[in-house]
């Protein structure tokens, strides 16, 4: 049976979908309770949340990890631009998979209400992005539960995945680099996305312009292996020489193209 501090915790958990982090304050607010109540809902080793620095955040495995994950929340409006251009390549009735991370749940928000689709992720705050759009049939892939990334590694994709053939993927990195290409900062996020990468028919790799030139320990893949690169921002030259010589399509705001 589901307590009160069930209750609020999962209504934690909701307010953590589009964003990693939540301060306390505005915790408190949201649903209806003390500062400290909060605070004693989570002190408890079960909790998927945690209080880390005044923020809620999911649990994170440690400090560190936690600071390059404030890292990716920041640029929040930037996230949203891209997201939006990403959006519009959505076609009703097409499968789509959805990577995770903090600018993914941005690109579900911006898909139209009246657009019906079926999604595919692995991720716990993209899935409940999805919840939001009344014609999404989501599809949320089983396994393990990673707190720190919010993510769901199944045992055997190969097995649980091979059925799905997505229309389009989007992905999430951390780093986007012409010599090392796509990465990210967790090794158990690379299954999936390689699935993905095996499976899906059109890949959209969705960045903020802060990611251009990063590299992150787990290597998604090469650059090339994409099909559009979506950003907020229009990327430097090199990179658009890349872009242009490997046919990978490059979409940004058209304000952007004022850069020399």
């Amino acid at each position: 049976m589901e307590t009160r501090r069930d209750e609020r915790i999962n209504q934690l958990l909701q307010a953590l979908k589009r964003s990693d982090k939540l301060h306390l304050k505005e915790a408190a607010a949201l649903l209806g309770v003390s500062e400290m109540t909060i605070r004693r809902d989570l002190n408890s080793n079960s909790a998927p949340v945690v209080l880390l620095g005044g923020y809620i955040v999911l649990e994170p495995r440690s400090v560190n990890h936690y600071l390059l994950s404030d890292q990716k929340s920041r640029l929040v409006d930037e996230k949203r631009r891209a997201a939006r251009l990403a959006a519009e390549m959505v076609q009703p009735h097409q499968t789509l998979f959805f990577d995770c991370g903090t600018t993914t749940p941005w690109i579900i928000d911006a898909i139209d209400n009246d657009l019906p689709f079926t999604a595919v992720c692995y991720s716990l705050n993209t899935f409940l992005a999805l919840q939001d759009k009344p014609l999404c049939r989501a599809i949320l892939c089983g396994g393990e539960f990673h707190a720190s990334n919010a993510i769901f590694t199944p045992l055997d994709p190969q097995d649980a995945l091979n059925p799905i053939c997505p229309d389009i993927a989007f992905y999430s990195a951390a780093g986007v680099n012409i010599s090392k290409g796509a990465t990210c900062f967790n090794l158990e996020e690379l299954p999936v996305k390689r699935w993905a990468m095996s499976m899906a028919q059109y890949h959209v790799l969705v960045v903020d312009h802060s990611k251009f030139g990063k590299v992150r320990p787990a290597r998604m893949g090469e650059l090339k292996r994409f099909d559009a690169i979506v950003s907020d921002a229009c990327p430097d030259d090199a990179f658009i020489d890349y872009a242009r010589a490997r046919d990978i399509k490059l979409v940004y705001p058209t304000e952007t193209l004022s850069r020399s």
